[in-house]
C-alpha cells in the first residue's frame, strides 16, 4: 500500500473531528458565462468533507482528513492546500494508478438552470477507498467522524466503507453525516435515496436540506423529515433563507454524552424532541458555494464547545455567511470572540444583522437592517 502523503503530524486520540471523503482540484471561472465561453479559470480546492475539515481547523479545532489522492501534481496541491489550514493530512494515501479528481464549474448558483459543473472524477484515487485500504486507527481517533452522502455514490467500495464505519459498535466515534444528495452522482442507479436514508438513520448528528429531502425522499417539511429519521440524537434541517430547525433527542449523544445503545422505540424518542428554530441571516452574497459545508463546520465547532443548540445553529449561519461573502468555497472564519458576540445577540438584534464582504474582521462594524 502506498505510504501517507506529506502533511502535518498524525492524528492522536485527542482529535476533535476526523473527516473522510474525496477532495478535488476546482477550476473556478474568471467571469460569469457558459463553460463553453469562459476563457480562463482559477485553481482552488473543493470537497464537502475537506471543506468542513479546513473550516474547523481554521476555527482552532484539531482535525484530520482521510482520503486518497493520485500520485500527481493535483494530489500534491490538494494535500498542501488542506494542510495549510492546519488539518492533519498524514493519513491521506497516494494512489500510483489512479488520478486525483478535478472539476470545472460556472459562477452561478448550483440551484439555477444556468449552473454547469463538469466533473472528471470517474476512476479517481478517492473512488478506490474501501474497508481494506483506509487507516482505521485514524478514523476512530476523533470525538466525531464526519461523513457525507457524496462518498457513498463514488463506488461500491466507498459505499461498503461507509456501511462499515456507521455500523453500531462499542467505541464508535459520534457520526456526523451530511446527506448531500447529488442526483448526478447516482445516475444509472435508483438506490441513491434509500442508501442515503439508511446511512442517515445510523448517524448521531445529521444535516439535511429541506429541498434535498423533498427531492430524494419526497418528504415535505421538517416534521416529515424527522418522522423518517427518528434515530439521530440531533437532526438539523436546513430551510434555506428561512433558517434551520433542529430536533434534539433527550437521549445521550445529543450533548456529546456517552453513546446510547439501540433505542427500542425511536418514534417515542422523537416524540419527546426539543425543537429549535433559528432564523437565517441577511447576507450580501458574493458567491453561493460552500455554504452548506461551512454551516456544518460552524455547528460542529459550537457543539464541541458545548454551546446551546440555538447558538450552534447561529455559529453555523455565521460560518456560512463568511463563505458566502467571498468568491471561493473556503475562507477563514470570523475570530471566535467576534462570532460569540454576534451569536449572543437577542432575537431582535440577530434578525436585524446584515453581513457583507469584509464582515469577518474583528474590527469591522456589522450592519443592521
Amino acid at each position: 500500500m502506498p505510504g501517507p502523503a506529506a502533511g502535518t503530524t498524525s492524528a492522536a486520540a485527542t482529535t476533535d473531528v476526523v473527516c473522510l471523503g474525496e477532495s478535488m482540484v476546482t477550476f473556478r471561472p474568471s467571469r460569469p458565462g457558459r463553460l463553453a465561453d469562459v476563457p480562463s479559470f482559477g485553481r482552488g480546492i473543493g470537497g464537502a468533507e475537506s471543506n468542513v475539515a479546513c473550516a474547523l481547523a481554521a476555527a482552532g479545532h484539531r482535525v484530520a482528513w482521510v482520503s486518497r489522492v493520485g500520485a500527481d501534481g493535483f494530489g500534491d496541491h490538494l494535500v498542501d492546500a488542506i494542510a495549510a489550514y492546519g488539518v492533519d493530512t498524514s493519513a491521506v494515501r497516494r494512489d500510483p494508478d489512479r488520478p486525483t479528481g478535478v472539476y470545472f464549474r460556472t459562477a452561478t448558483d448550483r440551484a439555477t438552470d444556468t449552473h454547469e459543473v463538469a466533473y472528471y472524477r470517474a476512476g479517481s484515487a478517492a473512488s478506490a477507498m474501501s474497508p481494506h485500504n483506509v487507516p482505521h486507527e485514524t478514523l476512530s481517533a476523533g470525538r466525531f467522524l464526519h461523513l457525507s452522502g457524496i462518498t457513498a455514490a463514488l463506488s461500491a467500495d466507498c459505499l461498503a466503507l461507509l456501511h462499515e464505519l456507521t455500523a453500531p459498535r462499542s467505541g464508535r466515534p459520534l457520526i456526523s453525516f451530511d446527506v448531500n444528495h447529488r442526483p448526478g452522482l447516482w445516475r444509472g442507479s435508483e438506490a441513491g435515496p434509500d442508501v442515503l436514508l439508511d446511512l442517515a438513520r445510523r448517524a448521531d448528528l445529521v444535516f439535511v436540506g429541506e429541498d434535498e429531502a423533498d427531492e430524494a425522499w419526497g418528504l415535505k417539511g421538517a416534521d416529515a423529515i424527522r418522522a423518517a429519521l427518528p434515530e439521530p440524537a440531533l437532526l438539523v434541517v436546513k430551510r434555506g433563507a428561512e433558517g434551520a430547525t433542529v430536533y434534539s433527542s433527550p437521549r445521550p449523544g445529543a450533548h456529546l454524552g456517552p453513546r446510547p445503545g439501540p433505542c427500542a422505540d425511536t418514534a417515542a424518542a422523537a416524540a419527546t424532541d426539543t425543537v429549535t428554530d433559528v432564523p437565517a441571516l441577511h447576507v450580501d452574497v458574493v458567491a453561493p458555494v460552500g455554504a452548506g459545508d461551512a454551516f456544518a463546520a460552524g455547528f460542529l465547532s459550537a457543539t464541541l464547545r458545548g454551546l446551546s443548540v440555538r447558538d450552534r445553529v447561529r455559529h453555523g449561519h455565521l460560518m456560512a455567511a463568511a463563505v458566502l461573502t467571498v468568491p471561493g468555497d473556503l475562507t477563514d472564519p470570523p475570530p471566535r470572540e467576534h462570532a460569540d458576540r454576534l451569536a449572543a445577540l437577542d432575537d431582535d438584534a440577530w434578525g436585524r444583522l446584515r453581513l457583507g464582504p469584509g464582515w469577518t474582521g474583528d474590527d469591522q462594524e456589522v450592519r443592521t437592517t
